[in-house]
């Protein structure tokens, strides 16, 4: 009886697990980056994260928040939440970061900021959304 109880349980906690929250916005399993943008890695240094604190400040932190965890006021209101950025970039290359923000993510509200930012601007959020913890 116990070990049926006991499986029951698991099963139990697996379904949720595998539920989530709706308004969570933990980070799944990242989609393959497109091959034009595979491979591409940052062609700025470091140093390029402060210019990139300020176009984060400037587009991102209304809805990111300013560390970047989603908590931002006006991601408050969107479904989904907007993602945890540091913990997308402790999973994500290069790459993918680059290619999300140019591109933006359909079903979510995160616009592709590709015409709007140039690329040195993205690549220089790139590096700011490195730095953040």
């Amino acid at each position: 009886m116990k070990k049926v109880l006991f499986g029951a349980l698991m099963l139990g906690a697996l379904v949720l697990a595998a539920c989530g929250g709706g308004g969570s916005n933990a980070v799944a399993t990242l989609e393959p980056v497109p091959a034009e943008f595979a491979g591409m890695t940052n062609p700025l240094g470091a140093d390029a994260a402060a210019a990139g604190a300020e176009v984060f400040k400037t587009n991102c932190e209304s809805c990111h928040g300013p560390q970047g965890h989603g908590d931002g006021p006006a991601g408050a209101a969107l479904d989904p939440q907007p993602k945890n950025l540091p913990e997308v970039a402790a999973q994500a290359g290069d790459d993918y970061l680059f290619w999300r923000i140019a591109t933006g993510k359909e079903g979510t509200s995160m616009v592709a900021w590709k015409g709007v930012l140039t690329d040195e601007q993205i690549w220089q959020l790139v590096a700011f959304i490195r730095t953040l913890k």
